[in-house]
Parts: structure tokens; sequence; C-alpha cells
């Protein structure tokens, strides 16, 4: 054989090596089988085999471990580990508990599998036997009764009957128990012969099985004889204090026979004998029923005897007065009685006592004392009768007594010390003394009381109130506190809540006014905005607002006024202005808004009058240019018209000597040729007129306005030459030259500015400003005549 290859022996190594370590391998269970032998139903006592077989395929694992589990209705009954792939249960003798559905289980390492189910049916139970520890019991004593079927496997159910020669069997005792007998204690009541068996069954989830019945067994039931006699001496009707005998007997009792007397279920004596003798002075409360009892192991009889005890006095009675009792007042305690039967007792034989905690406080039969704390406590009284021939003693009821403490004037606050007028809030009403319960009863002006019942030591009395507005109102609050019907109740009052409690006073509407008033404010001055409250609890926090600037500004203040001041106003500042008023209440308030209007400056006034008059001024001068700028024109224009003589370029000059001379030869027509015109100028309406002497056809036409050349016209004062030139068209008509032109705005200029006539070469009348040209050159033929006037300009 060749060398194997490194490679392979490596691997078969490793493959080796991971089997010897950790037994792993392929694996799979194949089947589980499971059988029963001899057969699945066998009779009760059959020997029983169960075989459980497993086969497994595997990759040459050894030594390969089966886990077997062996289960009777899902209950584990046997487990088993084993190399081996089968294993047998036994069950011998089989029995009916034995019955069930059978299964096995077969784990292998982490796999499992698990057979088909089996029924097992085991029929038949065995018989069972009864047995009685007596065949002869008394009436109604105790005896055992045991029933068994030890060969069968519990849980079993036993039952006992009875049964009479006549008359169906009925059950008298039912056992559950774990084994397979039972034990019972049986009481049989009926006299005479009776019999007795029991039967058993089993409970299997296929259904229940019931046993035959065992063997009757006879018994005879006898009576037991020692109810007994009783006897009371001298009589059962009695009086108290009356001394009797009460005698007990039984006849012919069996030995350890018990007598007892008793009464309401308390043994007066007891005897282990057939007879027992009591003697006692009754009492009242001794009136009853008397029994006397014979008791012999479990059975009893009896036998009882009614006595009926009078009584000679009745019951002591302690009364206190008054009822409630407060401390330092005096109380009275009082013990009577009431006699029944004076033939035996009377009042001069009766004996009181009075004692406080069952210590003697008086032999008499009242007590008096002042009440004081320590006085409280339970109270009782004795009324004994002696006599020769009996001595009654009688004990009252206990009554306790409680010295109460007058209750203190209450209290009164508010409940976490701070009242804020207009809201709701709760009111403690407390009295540091008196004793519980205290009532406490509030009144309210126009509202209904509330009452309150403290109960707890150290509760005060709560109140819920409504919302109060004025701190007047809190004045008029009362509380009374009372824990007496007797006694006047203590009165708080409204008072002590100014003193005990901080009040808040929610501010009122704030106002806001300004100073000066707002008709007088003006650009430039100062504003203050004053913020005043009627009412309300310091600290007070003014806030002012503009409706135009939102916040403005914030004081805190102990005063119920406040400002805020504006310097330098102007007009922006003018608009709606409110403020807000605010305390510890945490309700603010808001003023009504106010609407300032800021006036303008003094000298922006005027300012604007100045403005305003020029404005009108200007407008009356437009107004008025606009109506006489025609008139003006025409004015302005002073166009002459003159007859058509020639075409020669004639020259006009007139010196101040000429005109004086000619004033002198011709006063008359010179004047009149000179100035006539000119008079009627200044009467006319401001118009310039040109009148022709001769030619009564008028032409006329506007030159432009020029300024006069000096050189060609001298000016001169005093007697200063006017030139005049005229010329002649081609087409005939005169026109007056440059030197003759009259320039209206020159004259308006030199009218408004007073100048001197003879600046530009005219001559000026002083009287009316006007203006007079004239030629003489013909005064015949053309005579020219112009006048220009101006009266306002």
């Amino acid at each position: 054989m060749g060398c194997r290859p490194p490679g392979l022996l490596f691997l078969t190594s490793l493959l080796h090596i991971w089997h010897c370590a950790g037994g792993q391998g392929s694996y799979t269970i194949d089947t589980v089988r499971l059988t029963i032998e001899p057969r699945n139903a066998v009779q009760t006592g059959t020997a029983v085999r169960l075989r459980c077989q497993v086969s497994v395929s595997h990759s040459n694992i050894p030594n390969l471990i089966h886990s077997f589990q062996l289960t009777r209705d899902d209950v584990p009954i046997y487990t088993n580990n084993a190399t081996e792939d089968t294993v047998e249960y036994k069950i011998n003798p089989a029995r009916a508990a034995d019955s069930g559905n059978y299964e096995c289980r077969v784990s292998v390492k982490n796999k499992a599998k698990a057979s088909n189910s089996q029924k097992l049916d085991v029929k038949g139970l065995q018989t069972p036997t009864l047995h009685l520890t007596t065949s002869s019991p008394y009436e109604n004593e105790e005896f055992k009764a045991t029933c068994s079927a030890p060969e069968e496997k519990g849980p079993l159910i036993f039952q006992f009957y009875q049964s009479f020669k006549t008359g169906s069997p009925e059950v008298i005792k039912q056992l559950s128990q774990g084994g397979n007998s039972s034990t019972a204690t049986l009481r049989l009541s009926h006299i005479g012969n009776c019999i007795l068996y029991c039967d058993y069954e089993i409970r299997l989830v296929s259904g229940n099985q019931k046993s035959n019945s065992s063997k009757k067994v006879e018994l005879i039931v006898k009576a037991l004889h020692i109810a007994p006699i009783i006897n009371i001496l001298p009589s059962n009707s009695l009086s108290e204090g009356d001394i009797i005998e009460v005698v007990c007997r039984v006849v012919n009792p069996p030995s350890n026979t018990e007598v007892f007397l008793t009464k309401d279920k308390v043994i007066l004596k007891q005897v282990r004998a057939a007879a027992l003798s009591h003697k006692f002075t009754v009492r009242e409360d001794d009136s009853g029923e008397l029994v006397c009892k014979a008791e012999w192991g479990s059975v009893q009889k009896e036998t009882s005897r009614r006595i009926t005890v009078r009584s000679l006095f009745s019951k002591p009675q302690l009364t206190v007065e008054p009822t409630d009792i407060f401390e330092g007042d005096h109380f009275k305690l009082t013990c009577s009685v009431s006699i029944l039967d004076s033939s035996k007792i009377n009042n001069e034989t009766m004996q009181y006592s009075i004692f406080k905690d069952n210590t003697e406080v008086a032999n008499t039969a009242t007590y008096m004392t002042v009440a004081q704390l320590s006085a409280s406590g339970n109270y009782t009284c004795n009324a004994t009768s002696d006599s020769l021939t009996r001595t009654i003693v009688k004990e009252s009821q206990k009554h306790f007594v409680k010295v109460k403490v007058p209750v203190s004037e209450p209290v009164l606050s508010v409940v976490g010390g701070t009242l804020f007028l207009g809201k709701p809030f709760q009111l403690s009403c407390y009295s540091q003394r008196g004793t519980l319960p205290i009532k406490y009863t509030l009144y309210q002006p126009s509202k209904p009381i509330d009452i309150k019942v403290v109960s707890k030591r150290g509760e005060k009395a709560i109140f819920n109130l409504t919302s109060i507005t004025q701190i007047s109102d809190i004045k008029n609050i009362l509380c009374h506190a009372k824990n007496s019907q007797l006694k006047p109740p203590k009165v708080g009052t409204g008072e002590q809540l100014l003193k005990s409690s901080d009040i808040i006073e929610p501010v009122s509407k704030p106002h806001l006014t300004t100073e000066p008033r707002m008709e007088d404010i003006s650009e430039g001055y100062n504003m203050t905005l004053v913020c005043s409250v009627q009412r309300g609890s310091f600290p007070i926090n003014f806030t002012w607002y503009s409706l135009g600037k939102g916040f403005l500004d914030s004081k805190t203040s102990r005063k119920l006024k406040e400002s805020h001041s504006i310097s330098n106003v102007k007009g922006d500042h003018a608009g709606g202005y409110f403020c807000e008023c605010t305390n510890p209440a945490a309700e603010p308030k808001q003023s009504a808004i106010i609407i300032i209007g800021v006036k303008m400056a003094g000298w922006k006034k005027g300012l604007i009058a100045v403005f305003c008059l020029l404005f009108v001024m200007a407008i009356i001068l437009f107004l008025f240019y606009k109506k006489r700028l025609p008139k003006l024109k025409k004015r302005r224009t002073g166009t002459l018209s003159v007859k058509a003589a020639s075409t020669k370029v004639e020259r006009m000059s007139l010196t101040q000597a000429e005109v004086n001379e000619a004033a002198n030869a011709t006063p008359g027509m010179m004047g009149k040729s000179i100035w006539s015109e000119h008079v009627s100028g200044s009467e006319s309406d401001d118009n310039c007129s040109a009148n022709t002497l001769e030619k009564p056809e008028i032409q006329y036409k506007e030159d432009q306005l020029r300024q006069a050349d000096p050189s060609r016209v001298p000016v001169k004062q005093g007697t200063d030459t006017v030139h005049g030139e005229v010329r002649n068209s081609q087409q005939g008509v005169q026109e007056l030259a440059d030197a003759a032109s009259v320039e209206y705005a020159e004259l308006n200029h030199d009218t408004n500015h007073q100048s001197d006539p003879s600046d530009h070469g005219y001559h000026s009348d002083p009287s009316n400003h006007g203006y007079h040209i004239a030629n003489d050159d013909q005064p015949n033929d053309n005579s020219v005549s112009i006048n220009c006037a101006n009266n306002e300009e």
C-alpha cells in the first residue's frame, strides 16, 4: 500500500477527534412503538406488561442514550434512560385505578418522538369489608365504622348506609379518602334494630366505577334513661332576697354520668353522681329558666323549670342636674328608688351611697359640688335594704358626668391670610377653648346664615364666602360659637379680620387727566399725564399707554395718584392716551381713552397768518390785475390819431418859455388847449384819451413803449423842453415817435416810487400825476392833444 497524502490523514484525524470528543453525528428517530401485554382489556388482578421500543438511525454514534417516559392520561408514571432500544413497565396485579390511556415518549439528545396512545381497561372492583366498634350502641352514642378495600388503589369515595326492615336505605356518611380505606364516626338516634353496610366508588378519566356492597351488619340501638328530675324548694314563685334550693336527680344512671345545673348558659353547679343540690338567695334578675342536664359520654338529656322573682324596690336611678355641666357650675346627683312591696320594705330602711369611679363620695341620696375638670367621671349609686331576714343591695346604671369647658370667644381669620375684595374667599372661625362639639354660626348682611359643627380637636370651622366689595361689609360679619343649649354664644366680629388679615382692595377704575388742560396743550410746552384712582390697596402700579406708540412709562407707588411727564410737546404727541392700574389683587383696570390735540406754536400761527394774508392779497391782486389789464394796456398804448396832410416829417418843439408866452398872450385859449384834457383825464375812470380838434375821423395805433433817448430828448429842471416827433408813414398816417411815446410801466414805476417827473423828460403835474404833451406847430389845422392819467397806480 502506498502512503496516504498528508491532507487526507489530517482530515481523517479531525473527523475521528470530532466523533470522540463531542459525539456529534447524524441521527434520526424512526419509530416509537408501545404494546400492552397480554391485551388491552383485562380483569382486575391480572398481571399487565407495557413494552416501549424505539428505532433510531444514526451515523455510527456509539453508546447512544435513549430517554423513555411513560404517561397515563398525560400524567408521567415511569421514566428511564438506557442505551437499549426497549424498556418494560409491569403492573401486577392490575386494578381499576390502572385503567387509562398510555403513551411512550422517547428523547434522543435534542430530538423526541412519541408512540401512539394505547388504552388499558381493567374491569372489576374488590368487594369492601365493614367493621364496627360495637354492635349494640346506646341512642346517640358515638361509635366507629371502617370500610376498606385493601387491594384497590385510590382515590376512593366511601359511603355508609343505614336501612330498616321497611323503607329504602339512606346514606348516613360519605367520605373521600386518598387511600383504600375510611373510618367514620357514627351516632344513631333511632332506638331498635337497624342494618349498616358500605361501598366505594372510583373516579377515572373514562368514567366512574362503583364497587359491590359490603356484607350487611345488624345493630341494636339501646335507649339510655338518664333524663334528670328537677325540684325547686320552697316554690318557683319568689321575692328577691328569698333563699331557694334546687335539686337535680337521675334515676339509675350508668357509671360516669355527670349532672349540671345551669341558668342562662352559666353553670351554677356540677357533680359526677346521680343527683345534686344547690341553695342561693335569689335576686331580681334571677327570674328565668333553671336547667338540669345529665351527660354520659356523648349522650345528653336535660330538664328545665322557670322561676319568677318579684322585686321589692326598683333598681336605683341616678340623676344629674343640670344635664350640661360647665366648669364653675354647681351640679347635683340624686339617687332614688321606687318601693314595690311595702309590706316587706319601707323607705326608712333604705340606705344610699354615691360612688365616683368606684370610690364613695357620699353616703346620702344626694350629692352637690362645684364642677371642676377633675369632677368628670363615672358615677353610680347603691340602694340597700337591710332587715333581719334579708339584705338587698342594688346598683344603678353608670352615669358618665363630663364637666365641659365653656367656649371662648371665636377668632375670625381668612384662610391663607389675605382677603381680596371682590373675590370669593374662605373664612376660618375658631375658639381656642371649649368642649367639643362646638357649633359655629356665621352671619352676613343680607345673606342666609351658615352653620358648621366641629367635633375634632384642633379642627376649625371653614366657611365659603362670596365676594365682598367693601371693607365696611367686613365689619358686619359675625361668628357665634356655642357648645351649650343654656349659655349664650360667644361672638367674634369682622373687626378681627381687619387686624389679623391682609385685606387687598382692587383698584377702582382709573381716571386720566392732563396738566395743563387738554385744550391748552401747545407745542413746545411740557405736558403731564395724571392717572388717579379713588381706592385700592398699596402698592399700586400705574402704566401709561399711547394708542400710537404703545407703552410709555410704568411706576409703582403707595399713593392713589401718579403722573408721567412729556417735555417739549410736539405735533406727533397728539392722539389717544390711557392708563392702566393694578395692585396685588391682580385685577388690572384701564381708564377711558382721552384724545389729546396739540396746538400749534404762536410764532407758527403768526407765520401762517402772514402767509395766509399774503396769499389772499396775491389772489386779490391777481383778480384785480386780471380785470384791469385790458384798460392798462390801452393806457400804456397812448396811440395818436391825426389827419393826413402831408408826408413830410415835422418836428414839433415846445419850450417852457413858449408855453409861458402863450399863456400870457392868450391865457384862455392856451389853458384850454393845454390843460383841458388833463382836467378831463383826472375826472375820467383812469383811462387814457386822445381828442382830435378838427378831424372827425380818428385812428389809433399801438406802439411799443420804449425808453426815451436822452440824446434826443433833453431833460431839464423847471423849464424843460418836451420834444415830440411826428412822422408820416408811407400810407399817410402820423405816428407818435419814440421821443414822444409814453410808457405806462415807467409812469407807474415813477408814480409808486415818487420819482422826479423830469427823469424821463416828461412834464408832470404833481396834483393829479397826469402827463401832457402838446404840439402847437399847427394850431389851426392839425392840433393834437394827448392826455394820460394815472390816478391809483
